[in-house]
């Protein structure tokens, strides 16, 4: 279910409709990052940069505030949330077409509320602010609203197995990339320094999870395995709610429109969540 909802979700931060919205608020636009932060933080209101890294985890702290610390000066988080709606508005009616209208997307929208309303919060901010936020009308809007739930509501779990494991924010980076789940040159996208990677690959070879040339040790492939169970489990309560034929009967309706998602171009084709590889 996470790989049909993620890129639902992810759409946002590419599509040239949002990217096309925040300009008019005054963001800049040439790259991804200038809106992605103010994006994806506006639902927790207009906190500071050290409270979205704490969020955000694996992002450096410097790259959290060069881009944080001047965005609720150029438009108020309610601002920023009205644009997004307004943008993924725009951007589904562009990928699906007058599929946006069928009887297929409004059941899907149904059933994904539902299981996002079934989302347990405590000790989830991401997915929690979300929550908190009104629920559009339309099925589409409704869709994605869920699949931002549900998406967060999992990440803010994935961050919980992260520290049961004892792997701070570039040390997830790191082990993650000794598997394989994306290069390393995808990785350095979150924005840490050529020195704390060294430094984290150095604490991961002491704890003999890493190799010195960079792969992980049977020890961190197990590890890493770990906290993608853990991670599982701490996601599995909106769809042990929605049950099983229900959840497969959601996962048939979004075949297409995961699909239409994919078959947009809008999404790099290598991300640093590895899917597919883990």
């Amino acid at each position: 279910m996470w790989h049909l909802i993620e890129p639902l979700h992810a759409v946002l931060y590419y599509a040239p409709e949002v990217f096309a919205e925040m300009a008019v608020l005054g963001f800049g636009v040439g790259e991804r990052w200038p809106s992605y932060f103010p994006l994806r933080a506006a639902p927790l209101g207009a906190v500071g940069s050290g409270r979205v890294s704490s969020a955000f985890y694996s992002f450096s702290p410097d790259m959290v505030a060069g881009h944080m610390d001047p965005a609720w000066g150029i438009a108020s988080p309610g601002a920023v949330v009205e644009a997004r709606e307004r943008g993924i508005d725009r951007a589904y009616r562009a990928i699906f077409g007058d599929r946006v209208d069928s009887a297929e997307l409004a059941e899907a929208a149904a059933l994904a509320r539902r299981a996002a309303e079934a989302v347990d919060l405590a000790g989830r901010p991401l997915a929690a602010a979300n929550a908190e936020l009104p629920w559009p009308t339309a099925p589409h809007r409704q869709l994605w609203h869920a699949a931002t739930i549900l998406r967060e509501h999992r990440g803010d779990g994935h961050l919980a197995a992260l520290l049961v494991a004892g792997l701070d924010p570039i040390e997830s980076l790191v082990s993650f990339a000794a598997i394989g789940a994306a290069s390393v040159e995808r990785f350095e996208s979150r924005g840490w320094r050529k020195e704390e990677w060294s430094a984290a690959s150095g604490r991961l070879v002491a704890r003999g999870l890493l190799s010195e040339d960079g792969t992980a040790t049977d020890a961190g492939r197990v590890l890493r395995r770990e906290v993608e169970r853990r991670t599982d489990e701490l996601a599995a309560a909106p769809w042990r709610a929605l049950g099983p034929d229900a959840t497969g009967r959601l996962a048939d309706l979004l075949g297409e429109y995961w699909v239409a998602v994919l078959g947009s171009g809008l999404l790099p084709s290598e991300t640093t969540l590895g899917i597919g590889k883990v």
